[in-house]
């Protein structure tokens, strides 16, 4: 079932990722990590549903969203963009698999961190975050969304890598096994991946040939 909601408010958290509040459809339950089907309440735009996670706790009043603009994507995330506190949202039922199971690393490439980022606050709420860490990959500390943020939870266990870092206190460079070995001591705990399949693919991968599981890699399948 499709509800409507309102933007109640916005404003930009990098260069071109911004943070929506909306209205809360009455009833509207989602685990965190759960995506719904987002699609603006206008004249053309209604049936141009696209997936994005909510970044708000699970019992919060009012939805925020994290969005990325990217442009030339059938100008979805644009018009998104464009729209001021009144506009209308389409908001679907909550779907997706990539949801908490139990203590371990997050590893995320660009917007792939908006599902994390309900789980990390939920556990930071909840006291729990000990023993947890986050990878996050980027192409330039310009574009790390909540970076102080994931610093404060996280501390020496949140890990930043970009593409071009040159010049800054980051490390440069992609998430390769060398990477991972340097930087998680054992491979017997949960991952959380989510980043472009490519992104999502190489690490799994990685992941399984340094020791973990299958069964304990938590991506949208």
């Amino acid at each position: 079932m499709t509800q409507i909601a309102e933007i109640l408010m916005t404003e930009f958290v990098t260069h071109d990722v911004k943070r929506f509040i909306v209205s809360r459809p009455e009833g509207l339950q989602y685990e965190p990590g759960q995506g719904v089907a987002l699609s603006v309440n206008e004249p053309g735009w209604e049936e141009e549903e696209r997936p994005f996670t909510p970044t708000s706790l699970r019992d919060d009043r009012v939805l925020e969203f994290t969005i990325k603009r990217y442009p030339g994507h059938q100008g979805v995330t644009e018009k998104l963009h464009s729209l001021q506190p009144g506009a209308q949202l389409l908001i679907s039922e909550a779907f997706g698999t990539l949801t908490y199971q139990g203590g371990g690393w997050f590893i995320a490439g660009g917007a792939g961190i908006t599902p994390m980022m309900a789980m990390l606050r939920t556990l930071a709420a909840e006291g729990r975050l000990n023993g947890h860490g986050l990878i996050f990959a980027n192409k330039t500390p310009a574009d790390i969304i909540c970076e102080r943020e994931f610093q404060h939870y996280l501390g020496d266990n949140c890990i930043y890598i970009c593409d071009r870092a040159a010049g800054t206190d980051y490390a440069e460079g992609h998430i390769t096994k060398d990477f991972l070995t340097n930087h998680i001591e054992h491979f017997d705990q949960h991952f959380y991946t989510c980043g472009p399949p490519k992104f999502d693919k190489a690490v799994n991968a990685a992941l399984e040939e340094l020791g973990a599981s299958p069964e304990t890699l938590v991506f949208e399948r």
